[in-house]
């Protein structure tokens, strides 16, 4: 891999911490983003944060263990750079600022809170909605554990975008009011008005394990009726029989009820049949920004040695 350029990003989040290791092959047609490699550590800061409790010793331990790791993969993987951000749980927990603190002492990694406009930034910069047809607009949509990211594209290019914090472990908490509900109805009833979007794109874990339970080819519409009948079936099984018949991790087993509830519930609001499913998210962004910073990196020195 000595061609390619490397690149690595940690998205610290309420439900899992992700460490994304990417190549990016610069190729006569453009560049080729390749995973190198994704470890995900089911953390779950958001079950102390949101419930107005400090992030527990035993989390921020673990949290601190991940990033020792990540510096020596890092350095292993010879990364040109790197960004760690986190968002929903970390920007609520009492003690955030004082375990961004720790973490950098014992790690030496650097932890950037992101509010939930940047978190939808990000997760733009992928640009998924630039590969489909201009002639509509597309809503993109991230379900994380502690918020969901809304980014409106038109013509290929972002318009509006908003974050609300109601996310699955919020869910499956039982801590998203009624109002809050409301409010992002009205606004994605704001966005079908003005823009009528064809597809809801949307990332996550767990709308990428139904696409992925549904056994559909890479960009094939995912349909609503076909998420609501995975909501149904799963409804139906236990715990036990999603991880043995169905192969789902424990995380993941007890939040897909709720991801789909968001999901189905969007999707109604926005009078949309159909999901795009690109399996790419806020760690993916952070890869593309720093790839873009690097092009703008190497134009400026070419321009000063001129």
């Amino acid at each position: 891999m000595e061609d390619s350029l490397r690149f690595a990003a940690v998205d610290i989040g309420s439900n899992a911490v992700r460490l994304f290791f990417s190549y990016v092959f610069e190729t006569q047609k453009g560049p080729v983003f390749k995973k190198a490699s994704l470890v995900r550590l089911p953390i779950r800061l958001g079950e102390d944060s949101f419930h107005g409790k400090p992030i527990s010793e035993a989390r921020v331990n673990a949290l601190i263990e991940a990033m020792q790791a990540f510096t020596h993969l890092k350095t292993a993987y010879q990364v040109k750079n790197f960004r760690v951000c986190a968002t929903s749980a970390m920007r609520d927990a009492q003690n955030g600022a004082e375990v961004i603190k720790k973490v950098k002492a014992k790690s030496g990694i650097e932890i950037e809170l992101i509010d939930g406009e940047e978190e939808a930034a990000l997760i733009y910069e992928n640009h998924i909605a630039e590969k489909l047809d201009v002639n509509f607009s597309y809503l993109y949509m991230d379900v994380g554990g502690g918020s969901t990211e809304y980014t409106l594209f038109e013509n290929g290019k972002k318009v509006d975008s908003r974050s609300f914090n109601i996310g699955t472990i919020r869910l499956k908490e039982e801590l998203v009011e009624q109002a809050s509900w409301d409010e992002m109805g009205e606004w994605i009833n704001n966005v079908k008005g003005k823009y009528s979007p064809k597809y809801i794109i949307g990332s996550g874990g767990n709308i990428n394990t139904v696409f992925k339970l549904s056994m559909l080819k890479p960009m094939q519409p995912l349909s609503v009726v076909k998420v609501r009948k995975w909501r149904m079936d799963l409804n139906k099984l236990t715990f036990d029989e999603m991880i043995a018949d169905l192969g789902l991790r424990p995380d993941r087993a007890d939040v897909i009820i709720p991801a789909l509830d968001l999901f189905a519930f969007s999707a109604r609001q926005a009078g949309v049949s159909h999901f795009i499913v690109p399996k790419v998210g806020l760690v993916d962004g952070i890869v593309h920004q720093l790839y873009n910073e690097h092009l703008e990196e190497k134009a400026l020195s070419a321009q000063i040695k001129d």
